[in-house]
This record gives C-alpha cells, structure tokens and sequence, in this order.
C-alpha cells in the first residue's frame, strides 16, 4: 500500500473557497430552526405559516438542484458559483430586513434558490479536479460544511437569539459570503466545448423538480402530523413517486439530453453508492434531530446547552473524515463503509438504553462512536459514486448523489419525527396524560431502535460496494479530465 501524496496547495486553496460556502449554507438552516419561537413572536404569526420559514428554503433548494449538472456545463463552475453565492448574498440581506413572516418566506425562497446548486457544484468541481488517485480525501474535506452545520448551527443561533437580535441570524451571512465572491477567481472557468449550445431539459426540469419538490414537501408534512396516512402526505408524496416514473421514462427516451443520465444507474457501483448515501443520510439526519429533542423533553436543556451538548457527534465526524478520506484513496470502500456501520449502530444501541438519567458521559460517547461511523460510511460511499466517471459525467453524477442524499435526510427525519410523536402518544395514554421525564426519555428509547434498523439496512447496498482490488479506477476520458496540479 503506498503512501498518497500530499494535496497541492492549488486544490486545498479550491477545497477551502467551496468549503467556506457550503458551511455558510450548512449553518444557516440550522441557525434558523433555533429561532422558531422568536419568529412567532415577533411576527405574531402561527406556526402553520412560521414553519414555512424552513420548508420554502428546502422546497426552493429542491427546485434547482437538477439544475447544477446542465449549468455547470452550460457556463462552468466559476460563473454559476458566483451567481449562486450572491444570489444567497441578496437573500440573506432580504431576510434580515423582512417585515412579516410572509416576506420573510418569501425571502428565504430566493436564499434556497442560491444555496440550492452549492452542494452538487461543490461535488462536481472537487470530483474533476481531484482526479482518482485523490478522490477521497477530497471527498473527505467538503464533507466537512456538513459536519459542522448540525453541530455548530444550534450554539451559533442559540446565541445570536439570546445575546442579539435574530435579524443577526441572516446577517452574519454577508461577511462570509463578500469572502466567497472575493474568492470566486479561484474557481476553474472549466465551461464544457460546446456548452455555449448545451439546451436545458426542460420537460425533464419539470419533471425532476417537480418530484423533488413534492417528495421533499411530503416527507416534511409526515413529519409534522405524526403519519403517512394524511391526505396532505399521501397526496405529495404519490405525486412525487409519479414524477419520477414519467422523468425515467423521460431520460431512458433522451439520455444524452436529460439533466441525469439514467444509464449511470446501470454500474452496481454508482446504484449502490446512491442507496447507501440515502439510508445514511437518513440516519445521520434522523439522528440528529431525534436527540436534540430527547435533550430538551426529556433533561429540560434550552437550545444552547444542547447544541454544546451535540459537540462530541461531530467530533467523531471530524476524526473519521480525517482517516476515511486516506483510506478511501488505498482500499475498495465495502471495507471502510462496513466499519463505519458496525460503529453506529454501536451508537444507536447507547440511544435505545436512554433513560431520565442517562450519563452524558455515555451519551457523548455514543455520540462520538456514531460520528465516527457515519462518517466513515458517507466518505468512501460518495468516493465510490465518482469513481471511474469521466469528466461530462461527473455534474449528472453529482445531481443524482445530492437528491438521494437530501430525499434521504427528509426520510430519515420524517420517520424517526412520526414514532417521536407515537410514543409519546402512546406513553401519555398509558400515563393517563401524566407524562413525566422517564416516560419521555423512554419513548425516545424506543425511537431509537428505528435508527439502528436503517443503520443496518444500509449495509445491503454497501455490500455491494467493490470489496477487491485498488480504490480508484481513471475516468472514461481522462484526457479530459481538469485535475488541480
């Protein structure tokens, strides 16, 4: 096994400007969930329409992400960067301004619409100028943004909330987002020939988006009222699943032309790749906002102490970045990803034993030992899914991995959201409405065990996964391949 060469300093200068945007983008989703109750004060609104605070943001974002691989091609990395960050420049100064909580919605839209082609764009630029030999330490780096949002965003918004005004909320966004722009130049001007003529898929748009709306507005409303039962779920969700069946059967017609190519599908590596980002992403995010809860209901934290108290997950993610990213460079990643869910589902099975008094000493434990495994899981499994692309590949490749990853986070948090409220439910009846601390630290135990089903779930499609040989395989068409010297 040889030693992997350092990353040139040209590559971690791009890795650092991708990263800078991407965290911005990370923190502030979580930044605005802590300022829910403020916002109902302030704008003296419902939460019916304060919600929408957050699901126009995730509808907005859902909406262009099918976009990134065409405008990637289309007028290259450096340009549709710059248009997105300071699309989610405008934004942020909108929403810091606004005067209502229907302009303030309305204003996060056009945030979502910016922050929406950030994470796939940043896949894509990262994948081409990596090449295969440095593929997943890069993969490693801008998955730190997503590490660190969930982990950081609740201390952050907890203290603009508490200390200062939650306008401050939007507005430390401007700062971040002059150094992104100020950086944009080093940002490949890397416009595919002919892109000039590149024709946006339009029917396919519709339909792909569409899907990703209505899936994404689906899983949010099953979270909400506690079942997929709901004519408000059901609805969506069926939507969803028939917009996708037309845009297959749209991009199987055109497959050169549709904004995903479909036939990627037919390498068991990229499919598998694809199913295991989604039933991790459903873990870590069900996860995450599972335990938070249990902090607050069932120890009485306020919103501060328990982000502070989330640290330790993301000190595990930190750890296994660091080590994943190498090892997915020298070994196939059924190996590493399999580590990564044996380690947590160890963390699941602390949370299934939670009780009133549980010692945070434990919990942190646990919470390190799942980062650890879920990031150990998300750096060889999304290395894999650009493994062997070649360069026109890779911005349809990184469309796909992005939905599967942000459908998944919206099915992991929705089904650990719908068996919160059924336990609690069901231990309040018990309870004759008396529901005390070891009631609810109970129900959350019994959630649990939903977490550690999809943990290992997960490890079909990642048995999938190469387990023989060398990591990397060079792309179809490495002369075309842009790599950062």
């Amino acid at each position: 096994m040889t030693r992997s060469a350092a990353l040139p300093p040209a590559l971690l200068r791009l890795a650092g400007v991708i990263m800078l945007g991407a965290l911005m983008m990370q923190l502030d989703m979580t930044m605005t969930n802590i300022a829910t109750n403020t916002l109902l004060d302030e704008f003296d609104a419902p939460l019916s329409t304060v919600q929408w605070v957050g699901t126009g943001y995730l509808l907005a974002m859902a909406v262009v992400i099918p976009m990134a691989g065409w405008a990637l091609e289309r007028f290259g990395a450096r340009a549709v960067w710059t248009a997105s960050i300071a699309a989610f420049l405008v934004g942020s100064l909108l929403c810091a301004f606004a005067w209502s909580a229907g302009s303030l919605i309305a204003f996060r839209v056009v945030q979502g619409l910016g922050g929406g082609l950030i994470m796939p764009l940043a896949q894509a630029v990262m994948a081409r100028a990596a090449g295969p030999e440095r593929l997943g330490r890069v993969m490693a780096l801008i998955g730190v943004p997503s590490l660190l949002g969930p982990v950081l965003g609740p201390v952050l918004g907890g203290l603009i909330v508490e200390d200062l005004d939650w306008r401050w909320i939007f507005l430390v966004n401007v700062p971040v987002c002059a150094v992104a722009l100020a950086f944009a130049r080093v940002m490949p001007d890397d416009r595919a020939a002919g892109g000039a003529q590149a024709r946006l898929d339009l029917p396919g748009l519709a339909l792909l988006s569409g899907a990703c709306v209505a899936l994404v507005y689906g899983l949010a409303e099953a979270g909400r009222s506690g079942g997929f039962t709901g004519t408000g779920v059901l609805v969506p969700l069926l939507a969803g699943a028939a917009l996708v069946a037309g845009f297959a059967a749209h991009g199987l017609r055109a497959p050169d032309a549709a904004l995903i190519d479909l036939r990627l599908f037919r390498r068991r590596e990229f499919a598998a790749s694809a199913a295991a980002l989604f039933l991790a992403s459903g873990v870590m995010f069900g996860a995450m906002g599972a335990l938070p809860l249990y902090y607050q209901q069932a120890r009485g934290e306020d919103a501060l102490h328990t982000g502070l108290l989330m640290i330790p997950f993301g000190v595990g993610m930190a750890v296994a970045l660091g080590v994943a990213g190498r090892l997915s460079d020298r070994l196939p990643p059924r190996w590493p990803a399999l580590a990564g869910l044996a380690l947590a589902a160890a963390g699941d099975l602390v949370y299934v034993g939670v009780g009133a008094s549980t010692s945070y000493t434990l919990l942190g434990a646990a919470q390190f030992c799942s980062g650890l495994g879920v990031g150990a899981v998300l750096v060889p499994v999304m290395t894999a899914s650009m493994r062997g692309l070649g360069h026109r590949e890779i911005p349809r490749a990184s469309v796909a991995v992005r939905i599967f990853q942000q459908i998944g986070a919206s099915f992991g948090g929705a089904v650990l959201l719908i068996v919160i409220q059924r336990q609690l439910a069901d231990r309040a009846r018990e309870a004759h409405g008396q529901l005390d601390p070891a009631g609810i630290a109970s129900a959350y135990g019994a959630t649990f065990w939903w977490a550690f089903a999809i943990t290992v779930l997960a490890a079909v499609p990642v048995l999938l996964l190469p387990g023989r040989g060398g990591p990397a395989s060079a792309p179809r068409d490495e002369s075309q391949t842009e790599r950062v010297k």
